[in-house]
Formats: C-alpha cells, structure tokens, sequence
C-alpha cells in the first residue's frame, strides 16, 4: 500500500515524495488508516525508529484547517531534543500547506521568542510539559480549541514525574477531544494513562509489548568494575568504524567517560541535562554530521535523538529500570538497518541479563573482551581496506610522484607494503602488547578476594597517619611507579588499611619494605593478606602496634582498630564526640554513613570496610526523575582512572 492509498492530501504526498518516503510503515499505515475512519482515541505501540512521528504527524496534518490560527493540536515529548525533533518533521511534512505553522515551547531558549510565536498563531503545539505549565500559567496560550492531543514518550513523561504537569495540562483541553498516546514500551505505568485520560482507546501494535528489533545484534562483556573504562575503549578500538552511543546512569558519570574519551584520544562528547540548551545544541550537531563517533549521554538526554546510520548502542551500566534498555537500543537497527548493542557489565549484574532477556524476548550473547591481538588484527585490516578503497587524485598527485618514486626506488613491492602497514600496526601493537586480560576469571566476584589476577595487600598505615582513599592509592602509586588504576579495593581504617592490586605486581609492592619507605618518619611495612578483614576479627590486627580488634586498652577496647579511651571509644575508627560520633571510620553525612570505614551511597554502605554492592534495592527511580530536578538518581562510581590507559596512547590523536 502507497501513501496515495490511505488517503493523505496532495500537500502532503508532495512533502513525503520529498523526503524520498515511497510506502508507510507498518504504524503508518496502521494510524492513518484508522484516524481517517473516525475520530477516536488511541493507544499505538511500535518500536523506536520505526516511523512514529509521522504515524501521528501526518494524520493531525490531513485534518487541520490552516485558515484557522488557533491551537488545533498539542504534542507533548519528554525532553528538549524530542520536541525540537518533532517540530522540525512536522515542518517538513507541512512545508506545502498555505497557512500552516507549528511552534516548539520547551525550557533552555527564551520564552519571549516563543511567546511572539504563539501570539502571532499556529495550528500545532509541539511542548515539553513544563515550560506549556509555564506558558499557561501567564495566560499567552490558549488550549481550549484543541481537537487532538499526543503524548509522544508517554511512559518516559510519567518516569520524569510529570504526571501533576500532565493533569494540568489535559485539564485545560476540551473534554470533546482525540487523545493518541505512542509508546515504544507499554509498562503499567502507560496502561494507567491510558485508563485515566482516554476513553475506549483503539489499540494498533506492530510488534509484543517491549519486545527489541529482530535486526538487533546483544552482546555482552563481563568484566571487573575497575576495567569497565578500559573495556570500552577495547570495543571502540575493536570497531573501527563505530558510530554509536554510550549510556550512563548519572549526568556525572556522563562527564566523566566523555573527558576520559578525549583525553585519550576518541572522538567523543557528552550529552547531559547540566549543558545549557545551545551546549546540547552544538554536541548534537557535530554527532549529526559525523564529526563526533561516540556520543556519551543519559537517558534523558537522549530521547528524542534521531540520527541514522548509528552502528553501536554501548551500555556502560544497564539501566535501572530494564524497560529503559529498549529505548537506549532503539537508537540503532533503525529503518530497517541492523545494529549492535552492547552491555559491559560485572558478576552481579548477571541477573539483570536475564530480565532483561525475558522483556526484550531477545538472547544476549556472552563475548570476551577483545584481547590486544584481536584489536590490532581489527585495526589492520581496516586500514587495508582504506587503502583498498581511497580514492587516488591522479592530477593532484601526479607532480610529486617522480620523486617519490626516487625516494622508494631501493623498496621492494613487499617490503613497501610492510612499511606502510607497519606505520599504522606499530602504534597498536605498541599500546597493546602489554594490555591485560579484561574478562573475568569464571566463577570470580566482581571486586572479590581470592580472583587470581589480584592479590590483596596489608599496609601498616591509615586515617591516623593521614590517609584517605585516594591519598593512599596516590601514595602507593608514585613510591612503586604504577598507575593508580593497579590499585583498587582500598579499605583505609584508622591505623592501618587494606588494598588490592594485580597478582603480577606483588614483588614491586614488597620491594617498598626492603627500600626502607618512610612517610611521617614512620617506615612502610607491607604484607600479603590471606583472608579479608572483617570488623572484630583477627586479621584486623594492627601488626606494627600491636592492637588487636576486639581486645582490651583502658579500660575499653578495639572494635575495627581504635582504642577506646576512659571508657569512651571509637567504633570503627573515629572518635565519638559530643555524645556523637562515627561507626566506620567515617562521618555520617546527610543521615548516610559509613560502617566499617566506607561511605553508604545511595542507601546502601559498605559494613566492615568492604563494599556492598548487591545487598540493597534502591527505590525504583529513573535517572530521567533528576533532569526535571536538575539532579539524576543513581550512584556513581569511579570504575576507571579518568585518563584510563593500559599503556600510552600514542596513537591517540590520529584514531578518528
């Protein structure tokens, strides 16, 4: 079936022979046809990227009467890039309808510019929730001619908490109106809109509830919360031609993997709710064009983000709510296109696998992480390939090519060919002979004592001498010349600490008691310990000062290293004062704490000084809840060094 079959004008047929569309897409057909029937609800399910824009765009289009300059429709999105993403394809479908203007209201550009655009009269609305409340709220809009209403991403706009936006927002439509409601997912939180603002809804599904495109390639890696950095460049390096996203949870996570990228060396930028509008502007035009290959953004941020030929979709953490994990992948296979996504995840988040599996109706395949060999064979035969295919500028070159000829003349065709591919294979092979294996030994915890590849370590100093986490990794860095990121696991109580470190490294650590290292005047002593400390136990023993966690001084005693004086004490490490005090080691911030001598984030801690990582559920939120809050939920680890780095980059610079 063509677009003349289901009836669209000849204005329309015009724009669409334009943007080189020939037949509609199953959602397409699907809504056009219905909506043209009658005027109804409706609830219309289809996977991103599969045409929903104009699903609804054309329809509201066919039906407007442009003579009129009142607000005849109203398209709500979630986020800014949504509904700028929005305006600017009803504008292209419109382009030959005399009369017809549409406008985008959303928050991050002036308001006065938007306001002149309402007051001068448009037929379409294309808002984000809270800056139409802000609209309505100075009385420049006016919505009670409003004949149809969509809500675009309408699950996505109940996770961001505007449902009190949304009561207000419909309460100022007509009660006689269409309310269409488009989703790619269909949680319960959807379904109850669908019950409280439509009344019998038409249902159009072009695919299961949530289920991922067939064209769709997962993977996943498996790897050690520390070298989930490192584990994305392997992949970025591993594709040679990628042109993807990278999600992450926080908004300062974002940041942090898009600094670490530039710094060595990707193409890269970030996309989050803390950049101003024409900040966010900027970065999506450069991804646009190509110019950036690695988009590192959240899930908020993203929405809305229409761009083709995205090859890579790169989970750096899973999303907290799995559903989201449908959204973030549709970004890739879109128009019928295939694409990859890819999760890097650790030992514990297995079980989110799954569940996810189980919504998707799709498998994940388990990878390893490309090794050094895997990279450079990649990177090799990626350049023989440019090679094969450049495009050779006979008339430009030709001057020169006598005394190029003079200059190779002794090379044989062999020996030049080795020379040209060793220029591009030395800088790999030189960053990654050295480079360690990422993947997980099975049956390993991520971060666990007793993995093989690690070794942990016993230092006789800690709080009282000065030393925090990272002062101490610092410390232990520069006096055994490795990077900090070879130091992980740190466990600093009052008088002594723990650390872990890569089994081959072991000697160079205890080179540090035999080369007399001193800091305060106090000699380094380091052991390797053969059991994981735990408050009260043995092996919290101070060894240089003979304290012993559990056991008497003063009356008092030791509970994880500290001695409790006149009766008082410490507990965990600090000293209680004023009737207060620290359990842990550390201050309690914000009704937070620590216990053992770790900071408790998010609602979860660490007890006995070593980190909790799957002992809680947080409340079910989604990141999306912060940008609306300026703030994203969800804690935020530092798993890589920012400057990453298995070996120097050398040929950073150059890659893209």
């Amino acid at each position: 079936m063509t677009f003349q079959e289901i009836g669209l004008n000849s204005d329309l047929l015009k724009a669409v022979a334009d943007l080189g569309f020939e037949t509609p897409t199953p959602i397409q057909e699907q809504t056009i046809l219905l909506l043209a029937k009658q005027e109804t609800d409706m609830v219309a399910l289809a996977q991103t990227g599969t045409g929903k824009t104009a699903a609804f765009g054309l329809p509201i289009l066919n039906s407007i009467n442009c003579d009129n300059k009142t607000v005849q429709a109203l398209i709500l999105a979630p986020t800014r890039e949504l509904c700028v993403q929005i305006t600017n394809d009803i504008k292209n479908y419109g382009k030959y309808l005399k009369g017809f203007n549409v406008t985008a209201i959303y928050g991050g550009a002036r308001i006065d510019g938007q306001i002149k655009d309402i007051k001068r009269g448009v037929q379409v609305v294309v808002a984000t929730p809270g800056r139409l409340i802000d609209m309505i709220e100075r009385r420049v809009i006016n919505l009670n001619t409003v004949k149809t209403v969509v809500l675009d991403e309408a699950d996505e706009m109940l996770n961001m908490g505007f449902k009190d936006d949304l009561d207000t927002i419909l309460r100022e439509t007509p009660d006689q109106k269409s309310t269409w409601l488009f989703s790619a997912t269909m949680p319960k939180e959807v379904e109850r809109i669908a019950k409280n603002y439509m009344t019998n809804p038409a249902e159009i599904s072009t695919g299961k509830k949530n289920e991922g495109a067939d064209n769709l390639e997962h993977i996943y890696y498996v790897v050690q919360g520390r070298d989930r950095y490192l584990a994305l460049k392997r992949v970025a390096d591993y594709y040679p031609e990628i042109f993807g996203i990278v999600f992450c949870r926080t908004k300062a996570e974002t940041q942090e993997v898009a600094d670490s990228l530039i710094k060595d060396g990707y193409s890269a930028d970030a996309l989050h709710g803390d950049l101003s509008q024409s900040q966010r502007d900027f970065v999506m035009k450069r991804f646009r064009s190509h110019t950036l290959q690695m988009l590192v953004a959240t899930d908020v941020a993203a929405r809305g983000i229409d761009v083709s030929d995205i090859t890579h979709v790169i989970n750096y953490n899973l999303p907290e709510d799995v559903e989201n994990y449908t959204h973030r992948t549709g970004r890739t296979a879109r128009a019928g296109k295939s694409g990859i996504a890819i999760a890097i995840i650790t030992p514990k988040d297995n079980g989110k696998i799954k569940d996810i599996e189980r919504i998707i109706k799709k498998k994940f395949e388990k990878k390893e992480v490309p090794n050094g060999s895997d990279v450079c064979e990649k990177q090799l035969f990626n350049l023989v390939h440019k090679l094969h295919n450049v495009e050779v500028k006979d008339d430009e070159i030709e001057s020169f090519l006598p005394a190029i000829y003079d200059e190779l003349k002794e090379l044989s065709k062999e020996e030049l060919i080795k020379r040209v591919i060793s220029e591009e294979f030395n800088r790999f092979h030189d960053y990654y002979q050295n480079a360690p294996d990422l993947n997980i030994v099975k049956g390993s915890v991520d971060g666990a004592f007793g993995n093989s590849r690690t070794t942990r370590f016993f230092v006789n100093m800690g709080m009282m001498d000065g030393f925090n986490i990272n002062s101490l990794k610092e410390f232990l860095a520069d006096a055994v010349k490795v990077h900090g990121r070879m130091i992980f696991n740190v466990d600093v109580k009052s008088s002594f600490s723990f650390f872990e470190t890569e089994s081959k490294l072991v000697d160079s650590f205890l080179t540090l008691n035999t080369n007399d290292v001193e800091f305060n005047n106090r000699k380094i002593s380091l052991e390797v310990s053969n059991r994981r400390m735990k408050e009260g136990s043995s092996d919290g023993e101070r060894r240089s000062g003979g304290y012993r966690a559990g056991s008497g001084g003063g009356g008092g005693g030791y509970r994880g290293g500290e001695k409790r004086e006149g009766g008082g004490g410490y507990r965990g490490g600090e000293k209680r004062e004023g009737g207060g005090g620290y359990r842990g080691g550390e201050k309690r911030e914000g009704g937070g704490g620590y216990r053992g001598g770790e900071k408790r984030e998010g609602g979860g801690g660490y007890r006995g000084g070593e980190k909790r990582e799957s002992s809680f559920k947080r409340p079910r939120t989604n990141s999306a809840n912060s940008e609306k809050g300026n703030s994203e939920r969800g804690s935020f680890s530092r798993d890589a060094e920012k400057s990453g780095g298995e070996a120097k980059r050398s040929f950073g610079k150059s890659k893209f």
